[in-house]
């Protein structure tokens, strides 16, 4: 049986590990000359981490789902936020716009033609 103490190393454990990669990941964006948010470096790193088994995924699983699971309340802050900015967002709302569509279907056109023709290699091999 688990008790309530080894229920919370799990998740002092899961956000420990959580956290790391994010302070690695913004060490890393420090040293690099590109522009890419640490966070996203450290979301990477977690990544690796777990897709090469050198980390079980069963030590980060609570504090992942429980992130998860209130995720919706992590954008309260930023959706606030944007309220602050109404009168540029109506000004560049056209642009706005514009730029969302055609990143969407840029994205849609690029991801059919590539699962089209990944999908046409694995047909050719199986026959």
């Amino acid at each position: 049986m688990r008790t309530a103490l080894s229920v919370c190393w799990h998740y002092l454990r899961a956000f420990i590990i959580i956290y790391a990669c994010l302070y690695a990941g913004d060490g890393i964006a420090a040293l690099l000359p590109l522009a890419i948010p640490g966070s996203i470096i450290g979301m990477l790193l977690l990544f690796a981490l777990l897709a090469s088994q050198i980390m079980p995924v069963t030590w980060v699983r609570p504090g992942c789902r429980m992130l998860i699971r209130y995720m919706t309340l992590l954008f309260v802050p930023i959706s606030v936020g944007i309220m602050d900015y109404t009168d540029i967002l109506r000004a560049q709302f056209g642009p706005i716009v514009v730029s969302c569509v055609v990143s969407t279907l840029l994205v849609l056109l690029i991801v059919g033609f590539g699962s089209q023709r990944l999908q046409g290699e694995r047909s050719s091999k199986g026959q």
